[in-house]
């Protein structure tokens, strides 16, 4: 279910999702939006399918259904959504070409232990994992997708049995690893130079952590020079974890906020199922993020007749004057939003009459009393 948050957040409980995509045939545990296509969302079920859907027509674009003969433990896009890498309960590590429906590379046993393995992409393309030893050590490593033999670093950390989720800001190239039951994070800068995964510093608290969830950068605190932010889930409440960088000068730290991936989508949903690829738009937090306004979702089914009768006549559509297809496009628009406020209208009139009946309702009982 996709579901529209309002313009300034939620002031009464949603009841209605905007679009429901039907596919699966078993529970979906795993949703990702594409980091730069607009309405292009992933998901992964129990039944070892990734399908990846048209939000804004609730169309099932692409179908991966041959690739997994196991569960699917998490799927990451890389920086600009061509490629997406899995971690599989069968020990294998997948980087696939979703529009290709092609397996591009994957690593048998890349963690040897039994319990569950996380993979993640980093912006300059290779793929962090972490997992299990034969041991039961927990392990952490970093591949090259062109060159998945041999990993290019592998570290052993501990012997608990959390598996450990990693958060990672491509920005700053930090990872956080938060393990699942632990009461602690650590984290670790990527770089190019070897042991190429360096520890940095671990937060602990007392109460161990059943979930966690991660802020955007844009929603960050550039004042108070705060580079990371945490949602960690208790049994009974939500706590936020602020990471910030000690800096005595007041003034806008250019190093620790790079230009960072904004909200707005580089291209459409049919362009990226026809093939082109884009980087993320970036936007400078040096004063602070001002959202803009968000685009609505409109889900507009398609007609499944017009989608044969285009495939008979496309060469009737190519020769077509584009012109008259935007003019009815902005017609059908216009047309739509003229529909859209009469509901809203009509729902507020509707809603009027209820109160004005209920204390109608009201005055009766008193004087009937």
């Amino acid at each position: 279910m996709v579901w529209q948050i309002p313009e300034n957040g939620l002031t009464l409980p949603l009841t209605e999702p905007v679009v429901i995509l039907e596919g699966h045939s078993k529970r979906v545990g795993i949703v990702a939006w594409h980091p730069t296509a607009h309405n292009v969302l992933l998901s992964a079920g129990c039944d070892n399918v990734i399908i990846i859907w048209n939000v804004g027509t609730g169309e099932p674009l692409i179908n991966l259904d041959d690739m997994h003969q196991d569960m699917i433990y998490n799927v990451s896009w890389n920086r600009n959504g061509s490629l997406i890498c899995t971690a599989s309960k069968d020990k294998k590590i997948r980087v696939i070409d979703p529009r290709k429906q092609e397996i591009v590379a994957e690593k048998e046993k890349a963690h040897e232990g039994a319990r569950p393995m996380r993979a993640i992409f980093l912006s300059d393309g290779n793929v962090f994992t972490t997992g299990f030893s034969r041991m039961s050590e927990r392990q952490l490593a970093l591949w090259n997708p062109k060159s998945m033999e041999e990993p290019i670093a592998l570290h052993e950390m501990d012997t608990s049995n959390g598996v450990l989720l990693p958060f990672y800001d491509p920005d700053t190239n930090i990872i956080y690893l938060c393990g699942k039951g632990d009461s602690s994070i650590r984290y670790f800068e990527i770089t190019d130079e070897s042991p190429y995964v360096h520890y940095l510093n671990t937060f602990s608290s007392k109460e161990p952590q059943r979930g966690m969830g991660f802020m955007p950068k844009r929603g960050l605190d550039v004042n108070k020079c705060e580079i990371a932010r945490f949602f960690k889930l208790h049994e009974r409440k939500c706590e936020p974890i602020i990471m910030t960088v000690p800096r005595k000068s007041d003034l806008f730290q250019d190093d620790l906020y790079p230009d960072t991936a904004g909200p707005e989508a580089s291209l459409e949903a049919e362009e990226w199922f026809d093939g082109k690829n884009a980087d993320p738009i970036l936007i400078s937090l040096k004063h602070g993020y001002i959202p803009g306004k968000n685009r609505d979702l409109k889900v507009v089914k398609k007609n499944i007749l017009d989608n044969k009768l285009a495939a008979n006549k496309k060469s009737d559509l190519i020769s077509a004057p584009k012109k008259a297809a935007d003019t009815s496009n902005t017609q059908n628009e216009a047309k739509l939003d003229e529909i859209l406020k009469e509901l809203k209208s009509l729902k507020g009139t509707i809603t009027h009459q209820d109160e004005r009946i209920s204390k109608l309702e009201q005055q009766m009982a008193k004087i009937a009393v």
